[in-house]
């Protein structure tokens, strides 16, 4: 036998190194480098099998199905929040500040920003989120019903935020769009309808940030209000 006969034999499997053991957090972070390498779309039971040399019904033993891994994707990306909550100022800008950070993981994964809406969250990144959402509302004098329920609605303004941004428009695109809104706005008939031609360029007024940071204030405001006739309000 040539030695180029010997490098073509094939080797045994007893004389291949072992595997590392399948765990969740190995899937979960061979399913990230997955997404970050080729989105969302790529991240299948088959492909993560592939990646980590195993087969697909193995994965199942540590993640239940497709729908539960990308929660625990989105579980992982918010890691960082969380670990750096801004500790000083007023309850307000330290909830503000959290709900900034978990809306910019999303902006930076639109894709799962879109899961994140039809998938139920969960791990205990989530549940940390949550927890320090529902604190912060209680010091600022949210009842706990009211607080509970303010939760959802906190955590869904920033995530259809990111949706919505997450197009595949290019920003040219997104500002020409704009640009014909304004411009559409500027020449509409003001007898018919005269209060959308009263407000003008207030419609289109205002940058994203200073936008953002006035929906929370509307938000807070309103879970503030209605804190007192939430239906069984715990107090």
């Amino acid at each position: 036998m040539t030695s180029s006969d010997r490098a073509r034999a094939p080797v045994s499997r007893r004389e291949r190194p072992a595997k590392p053991a399948l765990t969740r957090q190995g899937i979960i972070d061979a399913a990230l480098t997955i997404l970050r390498d080729e989105g969302l779309g790529k991240v299948t039971m088959r492909r993560i099998a592939t990646a980590l040399d195993t087969g697909p019904a193995s994965l199942y033993v540590y993640v239940r199905d497709t729908e539960d891994l990308h929660a625990q994707i989105l579980d992982t990306l918010l890691a960082p929040v969380t670990a750096t909550t801004p500790g000083g100022g007023s309850w307000r800008d330290r909830l503000k500040a959290l709900l900034t950070g978990y809306r910019d993981v999303l902006f930076a994964h639109p894709e799962i920003a879109r899961m994140a809406l039809s998938t139920q969250p969960s791990g205990p990144n989530y549940l940390a989120l949550g927890d320090a959402i529902v604190g912060l509302l209680n010091e600022g004098g949210v009842p706990d019903r009211a607080a509970a329920w303010g939760l959802d609605l906190l955590l869904l303004y920033p995530t259809a935020i990111a949706v919505e941004l997450s197009s595949q428009k290019s920003a040219t695109q997104k500002a020409d769009d704009l640009t014909a809104l304004a411009a559409q706005i500027a020449v509409v008939d003001a007898a018919r309808y005269p209060r959308l031609a009263r407000l003008g360029d207030e419609l289109v007024s205002g940058d994203g940030p200073d936008r953002a940071d006035w929906a929370l204030d509307v938000l807070l405001d309103g879970i503030l209000a209605a804190g007192s006739r939430a239906p069984g309000k715990v107090s």
